[in-house]
């Protein structure tokens, strides 16, 4: 397995182990307070545990290599494992919304803040030092079950410090609409989150073209090759942790076959030299010919010009 499988493992594992032990804290927590806000909680952690299961699967069978099934290898399993997570959370919101109502019309009231507060403490302290792990993980990978993951215990930092607030504004102020109204934004918390999750996974799984920034540094890569006059037909991709990039490229149509063949060896070189994880296929046509119609058919490649004024840009947001 390689080093960004190695990392994606032990980030999946940490969130199992972080679920467990929060599971057990928050059942009896849920049990002793009678707190809807944790009983919240408590589902959203039991679908954690699930959903980091699903993680730790995806991330697994992304990190297989291709073989001659899998030609284009295994990573959409991390889009899958993501998507799972998303259906998770909005069951889970669902769930929480609909007790939240049920104990609003009765007007029912949290048995004692204590406990649930002491919980939701160090539920706090759990998923932080998660989240840093996750973080660490997704700047070395860019996994996209990791990312998903990561936003759902993010949302866990809300979920207790709702539970606190709660349990507090209950017990101590009185209050006894608190618990229900801190379950209900819990739960439009969490179908925010599925909301925002699924807009990346359901890019990745309709194979959406590259951010256009990420493509002009590609495109501004090319234009510095003096062997090529043109591009067309480019096609972007992600698919778990790898890229993909296909297109045609305009050369002096007097080459002999071996020289394109060195050109355009160079060109996959100086990519992927910025693109390491990108995997390249390109075709050479002679200079002007073009069999693609519509958008394909016109030449990306930006002008000496352009260049300049990109890698100046660049330059300055470096600086």
């Amino acid at each position: 397995m390689s080093d960004s499988g190695t990392l994606n493992r032990s980030a999946a594992m940490a969130s199992i182990s972080a679920a467990l032990l929060l599971l057990a804290l928050k059942g009896w927590a849920a049990w002793s307070t009678g707190s809807t806000a944790m009983l919240g909680s408590l589902a959203d952690t039991t679908l954690d545990l699930v959903a980091s299961c699903a993680t730790l699967a995806g991330v697994w069978v992304a990190a297989m290599p291709a073989d001659d099934k899998h030609r284009f290898g295994h990573g959409k399993a991390e889009a899958i494992a993501a998507l799972f997570q998303i259906v998770l959370i909005s069951i889970s919101a669902l769930g929480i919304a609909a007790r939240a109502v049920e104990q609003f019309v009765a007007g029912g009231r949290t048995q004692a803040a204590g406990d649930g507060i002491v919980v939701s403490l160090v539920a706090i302290g759990v998923t932080l030092a998660l989240l840093a792990w996750q973080r660490h993980v997704i700047r070395r990978t860019g996994s996209l079950a990791i990312q998903t993951d990561n936003v759902h215990y993010q949302s866990d930092l809300l979920l207790n410090l709702a539970v606190i607030a709660a349990l507090v504004l209950d017990q101590v102020a009185g209050w006894r609409h608190a618990d229900p109204l801190f379950g209900l934004g819990i739960a439009a918390w969490l179908g925010w989150s599925a909301w925002t999750a699924s807009q990346q996974v359901l890019m990745q799984l309709m194979d959406h073209e590259w951010p256009a920034e990420k493509k002009d540094r590609l495109l501004a890569l090319l234009a510095r090759n003096p062997d090529i006059t043109g591009v067309h037909d480019m096609r972007t991709r992600t698919s778990g942790n790898r890229d993909f990039v296909q297109f045609h490229v305009w050369v002096d149509p007097e080459m002999s076959v071996r020289q394109a063949h060195r050109v355009m060896d160079d060109i996959e070189a100086r990519l992927q030299a910025e693109f390491p994880d990108v995997e390249i296929l390109i075709h050479p046509d002679p200079e002007g010919l073009v069999d693609e119609e519509g958008p394909a058919s016109r030449d990306v490649l930006p002008n000496t010009c352009d260049v300049a004024d990109y890698l100046a840009d660049q330059h300055k947001g470096d600086a």
